[in-house]
């Protein structure tokens, strides 16, 4: 079983380096589970997903062995990017990552898009209920997305150590 580091982010410290790697990550998990997306719409995204990276509020990295592995994005109590690499698929990481959010930032909401059943099972499982449905992802893209939130508490069957 791996053991993961979980690291707060500061905005200072979100530089080239970190946001080149992070990018990385978010188009191999995207690949791994956008099947709805094609190659001209991930590279239609990515310069909103490194804005994203630079300012989103609060951000936190998940790492193996020093190697980010998953992050993600907070702003106020929403979950705006929850990424882990696909090789860490079903490790429990994105349920101690949102236990992170939950706990230190109060996180009641998140989007999903509804193509991505995976993630919207995902969110499901740990407590949280679409409450509406909008046609379009929030750049106007064609990608429906599910806005969920918590119904009950995260569940919390997991230990997570982090700095």
């Amino acid at each position: 079983m791996a053991t993961y580091t979980f690291t707060e982010i500061p905005v200072s410290l979100r530089g080239e380096p970190l946001c080149t790697t992070l990018l990385l990550l978010w188009e191999t998990s995207v690949r791994a589970s956008h099947h709805f997306l094609q190659d001209k719409d991930i590279e239609m995204l990515k310069p909103y997903v490194v804005e994203g990276l630079r300012t989103v509020p609060v951000l936190y990295t998940a790492a193996s062995d020093s190697e980010p592995v998953a992050f993600i994005g907070i702003s106020g109590n929403k979950i705006e990017m929850l990424f882990v690499s696909p090789e860490h698929f079903g490790c429990g990481i994105g349920k101690s990552l949102i236990d992170i959010a939950v706990r230190r930032h109060h996180v009641t909401l998140v989007d999903a898009n509804e193509q991505n059943t995976q993630a919207v099972d995902f969110y499901r499982h740990i407590g949280f209920e679409v409450y509406e449905r909008a046609e379009t992802d929030d750049q106007g893209n064609q990608f429906p997305i599910l806005r969920m939130r918590a119904a009950r508490p995260a569940r919390q069957n997991h230990t997570v150590h982090d700095n």
